[in-house]
């Protein structure tokens, strides 16, 4: 059975099921530079013939870690599902001379060379400026129209994001990313290779979008993701995912496979994820491409990651496509013939609907919860009425256990104060969205009051 060193760190779909799906196809040695979670601990020991945790003195050199264990365990493929170690993993497979996404990787990882690339092919995005420092935002501030939407290079979730209204909001804008970054790096949840990447911002403008002109019904948020693959340096998009509105300023709630946009609206939408990814120049991975939607068929690209996204969207995929894409990407990194879609898939092809919801403490007007509560799941199952056919369940593995306190929602930290994620399977799409908006609106009374003693704790 060929071998392939999976590299693990923090975000990403779910270990678990990355590790069913890949011990399926291969022998699997796992390189875990994140803590396993408690959930998967043991079925990860069951389904790798290795698991290797390096000490901090062995991460200073992140590719040459990789590539020293690839070829102590023989690896024929490596591959992560981290945005946080994406660029380490291309870097490491070039000098092992295996398939990956190749020399383009940080073009997909840091959101300023990302936009350089997309302006020099033309392509429509909001206008932007890199900066370095204070200083640098402030020059920026006084070239781009108000409001304005500071991001970190490097970040993912949301985190460290701070709009930006007035002149004046300038240097606290400033000062609150470059916390979260800080804050954000204890966690586990920042850039693995690229040391000074904290110090790496992009600021840009805020584009008006519109889910109105593209979808039939309202409660979709005015921006899609275009799944998909690159193999052998073509790309093969798998099909679309929906979004509930963001919670502000821009934090991701639910995501949703398959959207409901129209044939030619989809047609338009895949094309421009198309240029996007073309102009990165990847080579072998899969592909996460977010784009907004204006009004009067307008549209503007947010990023491209090379890797698939996060949250449950492979499962999504699975459970409504039949498509098992990690394992399809291990056979393709292998070298073995894998059929992907001739062209991104449609609601039409659908076998139902699936849809991952993150759990923040703010309710469906984007305000936060009266009171502290705590997490418990089987008060969530027992008590919210979802739709005759729709099934419930959480992840355990990125959610809080029951019984701990929901964080406080923070705008600036994004996913990173999330409770839980749960997963929700139905009929359809619409169905999905109407037991969302139903979830998230029962989740403050159904969830029980913290104690002082607990939240204190």
């Amino acid at each position: 059975m060929s071998k392939v060193l999976l590299v693990h760190a923090k975000g990403g779909p779910p270990l678990g099921h990355v590790l069913s799906r890949t011990a399926a196809r291969a022998e699997v040695h796992l390189l875990a530079l994140s803590a396993l979670p408690p959930s998967v601990a043991g079925s990860a020991r069951r389904l790798c013939a290795s698991v290797v945790t390096p000490g901090e003195a062995e991460r200073s050199d992140l590719v040459s870690l990789i590539v020293t264990r690839a070829e102590e365990v023989g690896a024929k493929a490596v591959l992560t599902f981290s945005e946080y170690a994406v660029v380490a993993v291309a870097e490491a497979c070039a000098e092992l001379g295996l398939a990956g996404a190749g020399g383009a990787a940080s073009l997909a990882r840091d959101k300023r060379l990302m936009r350089r690339t997309w302006r020099e092919h033309g392509l429509a995005q909001p206008e932007f400026r890199a900066v370095a420092t204070e200083a640098d935002l402030h020059e920026a501030a006084g070239v781009l129209r108000f409001p304005l939407l500071l991001k970190a290079a490097w970040s993912a979730g949301s985190t460290a994001h701070q709009v930006i209204r007035a002149p004046h909001e300038v240097a606290e804008a400033w000062r609150r990313s470059r916390e979260v970054m800080a804050a954000s790096a204890q966690l586990g949840y920042a850039e693995l290779h690229v040391a000074e990447a904290q110090g790496h911002f992009v600021v840009e403008e805020i584009v008006t979008g519109t889910a109105a002109d593209w979808f039939d019904e309202p409660g979709w948020g005015d921006y899609v993701s275009v799944e998909g693959v690159v193999a052998d340096g073509a790309f093969h998009p798998v099909c679309l995912s929906g979004r509930m509105p963001t919670v502000e300023p821009f934090t991701e709630r639910a995501g949703i496979t398959p959207a409901l946009l129209s044939q030619d609206a989809q047609d338009r939408v895949v094309a421009l994820a198309r240029e996007a990814v073309d102009a990165l120049g990847l080579r072998d991975c899969g592909t996460h491409t977010e784009i907004k939607l204006g009004a009067d068929g307008s549209m503007w690209l947010i990023e491209t990651a090379a890797r698939f996204g996060g949250a449950m969207t492979v499962p999504q995929i699975e459970d409504v496509f039949g498509l098992d894409l990690v394992g399809m990407l291990v056979d393709h990194l292998l070298g073995r013939t894998v059929e992907w879609p001739e062209r991104s898939l449609t609601p039409a092809q659908a076998a139902g609907a699936a849809g991952s919801l993150v759990v923040l403490a703010v309710d469906g007007r984007g305000e936060a919860w009266q009171g502290r509560k705590v997490w418990d799941f089987p008060a969530v199952a027992k008590e919210v009425p979802l739709s005759r056919g729709s099934d419930l369940s959480v992840v355990a593995e990125s959610s809080l256990a029951d019984g701990s306190v929901v964080p406080v929602y923070d705008p600036a930290a994004g996913a990173n104060t999330m409770a839980a994620l749960c997963l929700l399977s139905a009929t359809d799409a619409r169905t999905v969205l109407h037991d969302f908006e139903t979830l998230v609106d029962a989740l403050p009374h159904v969830l029980p009051a913290a104690g002082p003693e607990e939240v204190s704790a």
